[in-house]
């Protein structure tokens, strides 16, 4: 079986219907909130709109960021992305997120297509911890051999869940289950499609209740812009 190939148009399209289902609901309630507050009969919930205008405008910034840096061509051809410019979205992200997240990354700069798949890595492994729990994040070895390392764990008292997010792995492989991509899972398969062109190869899965997920330096890959 083939690796599903995109087309560019076909690829942008449905990386747009990302963006815009991630903030349909926010930019939804800011307007909501906006007509309670401009309702001279609704007095009483003036504080509710306002308090729910700025959740929601929290939720959209946040979710903006990342798409600017994860999907975006963020900078000029060949310009490689500094890691606390990374850091500094994720934790923006992960102030909506459920999950905590521990940072383990040097400052270093990465090529852009390696940060765009550290941080596209990032929001899969969120994903693993949806009802709350901690995300680790790490880069260790060395320049043009770096390793990507996410791992993640719920806390079990308070009944959370540690999982694959469903059909992720098809998706990263570029080989979905059902033989298609569509706008709900083109993240993930836009993940596997930068781990490609960077010469990575990506790990993903659960062990002792651990979610686990990496990308590697093939042997012999050359460092992609």
């Amino acid at each position: 079986m083939d690796i599903i190939e995109l087309k560019a148009t076909d690829l942008a399209a449905m990386l747009c219907s990302r963006v815009c289902h991630d903030l349909i609901n926010p930019i939804g309630a800011i307007g909501n909130g906006l007509e309670v507050l401009s309702d001279p009969n609704q007095g009483e919930m003036a504080e509710g709109a306002r308090d729910l205008i700025a959740s929601a405008a929290k939720q959209s910034r946040a979710k903006l960021e990342f798409a600017r840096l994860a999907y975006g061509a963020s900078s000029t051809a060949g310009t490689d992305i500094d890691t606390r410019e990374c850091e500094r979205v994720a934790r923006i992200l992960f102030e909506i997120e459920k999950a905590d997240l521990e940072w383990t990354v040097p400052l270093i700069l990465l090529p852009k297509h390696k940060a765009k798949l550290f941080m596209n890595m990032l929001l899969i492994a969120a994903g693993s911890v949806p009802r709350g729990g901690t995300v680790f994040a790490s880069i260790t070895g060395a320049t043009g051999e770096e390793k990507f390392e996410f791992t993640s764990k719920s806390d079990p008292e308070k009944r959370q869940k540690t999982l694959v997010p469903s059909g992720s792995a098809g998706l990263l492989s570029g080989l979905p289950e059902d033989g298609s991509v569509d706008a709900r899972g083109i993240q993930p398969f836009y993940t596997g499609l930068l781990a490609r062109m960077t010469d990575m190869e990506l790990n993903i899965g659960l062990e002792d209740d651990m979610f686990f997920f990496t990308a590697t330096p093939k042997s012999g890959a050359v460092n992609a812009e």
